[in-house]
């Protein structure tokens, strides 16, 4: 199971942000992944396996739409680390950035 806490923000330099923004820089990492993941994987994808895999996105069956994705495309855990790493890659260049934006942020409140 991937795992996106404390542990990752540290290594990305970002583990003494406010307790807030680092949860939102958590919550918007892992909807970041969900998307790169899921636009990599869909255009990998006929469409007949789309409307597959789409029943269960609508469903909710979040374990169902895991075993398909483990039957129909095996290396999908691959493909999950290689856009982390990607998007790990973007955000250690954009740290500073990150940072000044939260002090300012807190300067102006």
């Amino acid at each position: 199971m991937l795992k996106i806490d404390d542990s990752l923000l540290q290594e990305l330099g970002l583990d003494q942000l406010p307790l807030e923004e680092k949860d939102l820089l958590i919550s918007q990492i892992y909807e970041q992944l969900e998307i790169r993941v899921g636009t990599k994987l869909a255009d990998a994808m006929s469409d007949e396996q789309l409307q597959e895999f789409e029943k269960f996105v609508d469903s909710e069956d979040e374990e169902g739409a895991l075993a398909w994705l483990s039957e129909n495309f095996p290396d999908y855990p691959k493909v999950v680390q290689s856009e982390l790493e990607s998007l790990k890659e973007e955000l250690k260049q954009q740290s500073d950035q990150i940072k000044s934006v939260v002090e300012e942020d807190e300067k102006s409140q």
